[in-house]
């Protein structure tokens, strides 16, 4: 576990990071697969979490991707109230930060519409000053772009910020950004995959992520 420098700023991954959103997501896929008459692959599918959600609708519907975005979406805002949910421990990870004078930001590949919906239903919004969704960047993580694109939003150096988050997509674009990585393994990929692409430290209780990060 490696921490030499000092941090201002912490940047988040949002589901499966700070939302127990993992349920939610794969029952919106597997629903959709199943409409759409495709054949289920519950473990590839749970791989590309992290990802854009247009890059998985080609990937598994190729020339249907287009049915399967609006499938995905319409099965997703119906069931969101209803299974989305921040972890029990987040508002106390994020109150340490806060306590400790740390900015906060939230880097994700869920588009601009869920993600606002998301930080609103779990009432974490206010804790973060911005917000870089799929739709606010060209590029995409495991690119380095989007936080890039927060870091500039933030005036923050990135010598200066950690990134926070649960898939390799997130290790690796924190890694190519220049930031400090941390990976936690309670949402889509397993500490085994979060540790081959040697994050700065890897965490599997939030206390130990708060202490890490300053808090």
């Amino acid at each position: 576990m490696r921490k030499e420098r000092p941090m201002t700023a912490v940047l988040f991954d949002l589901d499966g990071t700070l939302t127990d959103s993992l349920p939610l997501i794969l029952h919106t896929y597997e629903t959709v697969f199943r409409e759409m008459g495709l054949d289920w692959q519950p473990q590839a599918v749970q791989d590309m979490i992290g990802l854009p959600l247009v890059q998985i609708a080609r990937t598994f519907a190729g020339e249907r991707d287009g049915e399967f975005l609006c499938t995905y979406q319409s099965l997703y805002f119906r069931d969101h109230d209803r299974l989305m949910r921040s972890y029990p421990w987040t508002d106390a990870l994020l109150d340490a930060l806060r306590g400790a004078g740390i900015r906060m930001g939230v880097v994700t590949a869920k588009g601009r519409r869920g993600t606002e919906k998301t930080l609103q239903w779990t009432g974490l919004a206010p804790y973060f000053e911005v917000v870089v969704t799929a739709d606010d960047s060209p590029t995409h993580k495991p690119d380095p772009g989007p936080v890039r694109a927060a870091l500039a939003a933030m005036d923050v150096a990135a010598a200066a910020a950690a990134y926070v988050g649960d898939s390799v997509y997130d290790v690796l674009a924190g890694k190519a950004a220049g930031t400090l990585t941390a990976a936690v393994t309670w949402g889509a990929a397993g500490r085994e995959r979060l540790a081959a692409c040697q994050p700065d430290a890897v965490f599997d209780d939030w206390r130990e992520l708060t202490r890490f990060l300053g808090g």
